[in-house]
């Protein structure tokens, strides 16, 4: 957090206490809930708003009152907790076992964190014993999460999510919109929709950090999962992809059929599908949103859809080849709005109508944003409804 206090710096059992007096209203009460003495309970909050820099709670005869401050962490620390799953687990435990999970090796986590390699091995050591779970077991001359491993790492990646974003409220609350965006961009939302959001967002919120990760869904799904993105943007999944995740529609997008600009069938009026499958193609693999529709237009014409020489979710790479080639393809006219512009490439035709697919915002269920996280996907809702496409409303407004 910049101007902020360090995450790693805190104290889980400290912000167990803050939790648990929040939540019962006086110190004798969080002191039975949390095995902790009075004193040490009060002089936990005292370090705790002094690190923090804000006050978390008015003393009082009759117990303590919490702040905002107190109302802002109280959530976040309890859902971070929860992730967490163990009170046996120490700040240094879960920094070093993130670290190691990140990096894949102890000498990576070091490099990573700036910690020695034997305080990282006493670390995760501590961490599989408090949780009496076999963590970590050797590969050769490295090392591998168990199954529990991998969901103790999610458990704790979450946590810092939380925490992170409490840190950024808090930040918020005095003044510093400080906070950072963490968004996973499929293909076609880096055409226009997520860089014009992000370049409106900047514009009014221009302290806070953006980071775009781009991928494809398989690659982004799981960084999702464990916190690390805080929201993904692009085509929508049908079926939906789990009960754990949520998906919110933004627009509709109609692909068309693309190929250069001195292809056999550009001249042509209205090429049947017919027509066009005895040319090659150049699509996304299977599985893929785009894929399923191609070949769903091939199937309610009759046919079987021809052979795919070349299977691609990259629009650069696609365009490459059909720029020399007679290969046609299946994408949104914003993936190459440029191409277009230029007359390097053209539209064939439109694909059939019924041929949609529903652009959105897939997030963790039981993700809870942020201001800032609100704010930008106002931004993102803006945006799409100057698309070209069917926008949907009221986005940010499911958060």
């Amino acid at each position: 957090m910049d101007d902020g206090p360090d995450l790693w710096s805190l104290n889980l059992r400290h912000l167990q206490a803050v939790a648990a007096v929040h939540a019962r209203g006086s110190v004798s009460a969080a002191a039975k809930a949390v095995n902790l003495t009075q004193p040490a309970i009060t002089q936990a909050i005292a370090g705790l708003e002094v690190r923090l820099g804000a006050r978390l709670f008015d003393r009082r005869a009759d117990g303590m009152t919490p702040t905002a401050a107190a109302d802002l962490m109280a959530p976040r620390i309890h859902a971070a907790l929860g992730h967490v799953a163990s009170h046996r687990v120490t700040m240094a435990q879960m920094r070093a076992f993130i670290a190691l999970a990140d990096a894949g090796g102890y000498v990576g986590a070091g490099a990573d964190t700036g910690l020695a390699q034997p305080s990282l091995h006493r670390s995760v050591q501590d961490l599989s014993v408090a949780l009496q779970r076999t963590l970590v077991e050797r590969r050769g001359r490295g090392v591998a999460l168990t199954d529990a491993g991998r969901r103790v790492a999610r458990g704790l990646r979450l946590a810092r999510a939380e925490l992170q974003a409490g840190l950024s409220e808090l930040a918020a609350l005095k003044g510093r919109e400080t906070g950072r965006i963490a968004i996973g961009a499929m293909p076609l939302s880096r055409a226009r929709l997520l860089p014009r959001a992000a370049a409106a967002f900047h514009r009014a919120w221009p302290d806070a950090r953006i980071s775009i990760v781009e991928g494809s869904f398989g690659e982004l799904i799981e960084p999702l999962r464990d916190g690390v993105l805080d929201l993904m943007i692009g085509a929508l999944r049908e079926p939906g992809p789990g009960d754990d995740l949520v998906q919110r529609p933004l627009f509709k997008d109609r692909p068309i059929i693309l190929g250069r600009a001195e292809h056999p069938l550009a001249k042509r009026p209205n090429p049947t599908i017919a027509e066009m499958a005895a040319y090659p193609w150049a699509v996304a693999a299977r599985g893929a949103p785009l894929r399923s529709q191609w070949e769903r237009m091939f199937a309610d014409a009759g046919l079987t859809p021809p052979r795919v020489p070349i299977e691609c979710g990259s629009v650069i790479t696609i365009r490459g080849i059909l720029l020399d080639s007679d290969f046609l393809t299946l994408l949104s006219a914003d993936q190459v709005a440029v191409e277009l512009g230029a007359g390097w490439l053209v539209k064939i035709c439109d694909a059939p109508e019924g041929l949609v697919r529903n652009i959105g915002v897939t997030t963790r269920a039981d993700w809870s944003p942020t201001a800032l996280q609100r704010a930008f996907l106002l931004e993102l809702e803006i945006v799409a409804k100057r698309s070209p496409g069917n926008a949907l409303s009221e986005l940010s407004a499911g958060f």
